[in-house]
């Protein structure tokens, strides 16, 4: 004999199922019409909100070493130029660095290289690469990694393959440490090498060059600071010969005096 409460508790029962069903389909309803009332503006907010803005077009230009040094040889000139135009995913960089001694370049170098940024820190590069001093001029192919593995530290890692099967790695970095909000203290490394001896420009199988500077610079503005530091070149292996038979030190400390900017 089914007890009193029996059918009032299986009537609830069935109720409840009820006003859940039906709640659920008037949420589902509404959030379905939220959704196709979303105009296609808010859509492309909400893209770019996420970094997915790669239409628009940007510039960043800066001479990272604009500076006098005092050399053994006299007094030179260094500069050390890189910049782009693009957008978040894919850029046109440029890269210019060279010498110049007593009047006379000693070293002159353009690079043009398209980026793809491979993640939020990373872009990989590819390009060409023009040398005009020292020597005759040389054309490279370039292809690298750029980005930073820590914060305020940025690294290069570009291999170049040369005339005559001539193949070239340069390995670069530099780390920005705050002192105080303007003051920063920048130590900086870069290293060549090469496959093949190369008498004409004097350059070495192997580890050819290693150069490292610490520069303090003081940003009276963002975009403007001046800087005073050292520079520091070490040659090796068949390099370092070479620079022997002309006469040179196997390595040379200067004093540098400078400016970084950017717009």
């Amino acid at each position: 004999m089914p007890s009193a409460a029996g059918p009032t508790t299986a009537t609830c029962s069935t109720t409840w199922r009820r006003v859940c069903s039906a709640r659920c389909v008037s949420m589902r309803k509404a959030i379905i019409t939220a959704l196709l009332a979303a105009s296609p503006g808010a859509w492309a907010d909400g893209m770019a909100g996420m970094g997915m803005h790669d239409s628009d077009l940007h510039s960043y230009f800066s001479f990272d070493r604009l500076e006098y040094q005092k050399a053994d040889a006299g007094t030179a000139l260094a500069w050390e130029f890189e910049g782009w135009v693009g957008g978040d995913t894919d850029r046109l960089w440029l890269r210019s660095e060279g010498e110049r001694t007593n009047g006379s370049t000693e070293e002159a170098e353009l690079q043009a290289l398209y980026g793809h940024a491979i993640s939020p820190w990373w872009d990989v590069v590819a390009g060409v690469r023009q040398d005009f001093k020292p020597a005759s001029p040389q054309t490279w192919a370039a292809l690298g990694l750029q980005g930073e593995p820590l914060s305020n530290l940025e690294t290069k890692a570009t291999a170049y393959l040369g005339e005559r099967n001539q193949r070239s790695l340069r390995l670069e970095a530099d780390y920005d440490l705050n002192i105080t909000q303007n003051l920063i203290l920048q130590p900086m490394l870069e290293a060549n090498l090469f496959t093949r001896n190369d008498p004409t420009r004097e350059v070495g199988a192997g580890l050819s060059n290693l150069e490292t500077g610490l520069r303090l610079r003081y940003e009276i503005i963002p975009e403007f600071a001046p800087y005073v530091g050292v520079y520091w070149n070490k040659q090796y292996g068949r390099t370092l010969d070479y620079a022997r038979e002309e006469g040179e030190d196997a390595e040379e400390g200067r004093l540098v005096v400078g400016v970084k900017m950017w717009w």
